[in-house]
């Protein structure tokens, strides 16, 4: 795996070094003594998968309260989406900026997404499945999250949203004094 710094401190994208032959190939997506050299999290008691139906579906943007904050590692296994992070890290280098990611079931990219990061991404085709470790278990009461569309962030989504559930569309603007992230 090849492990390369985002403009975000401490998100990180990874990328699959394929072996490849007649059969077609070979790929690590996930080496404990790998992520440990890189300085990333490397206990995920936790992996979500979800299915999308149809491009343009968008979920996000997602977080957790501390105590329970999470580290995601977050692959597309079918189709492409656009992935979206925000960092919300009061005392982080890049505090209330945001970047996307193209993570396609051809290029294997997988995002590392650290503790304090808001996470989402919109389907940029049908019938899209995303795969991720989460190093935290659920905790429903630590469920927090912001506006897709919030203008604290202005997120290029750089596609129109089809389909987007309620809650997700109901989240607050953001609101630093009011949250605990790490």
């Amino acid at each position: 795996m090849r492990f390369t710094p985002t403009t975000l401190a401490g998100a990180v994208l990874i990328e699959p070094e394929l072996r490849e032959d007649a059969r077609g190939h070979f790929a690590r997506t996930f080496c404990e003594a790998e992520f440990a050299a890189a300085g990333l999290e490397r206990r995920f008691p936790q992996q979500n998968h979800s299915y999308n139906h149809v491009a343009g579906t968008l979920r996000g943007m997602h977080f957790q309260h501390a105590p329970d904050t999470e580290v995601k590692v977050v692959r597309c296994t079918r189709g492409a989406i656009r992935d979206v992070i925000i960092d919300l890290r009061r005392d982080s280098s890049s505090y209330l900026q945001w970047e996307a990611f193209e993570l396609t079931e051809e290029n294997g990219r997988q995002l590392y997404v650290p503790k304090g990061f808001a996470h989402g991404y919109v389907t940029l085709t049908d019938q899209s499945a995303v795969s991720y470790l989460v190093s935290t278990p659920y905790a429903p009461a630590a469920e927090g999250g912001v506006r897709w569309n919030d203008p604290a962030f202005g997120i290029d989504w750089k596609m129109e949203v089809m389909q987007i559930s309620e809650k997700d569309a109901s989240w607050p603007d953001y609101r630093p004094h009011e949250w605990g992230l790490a």
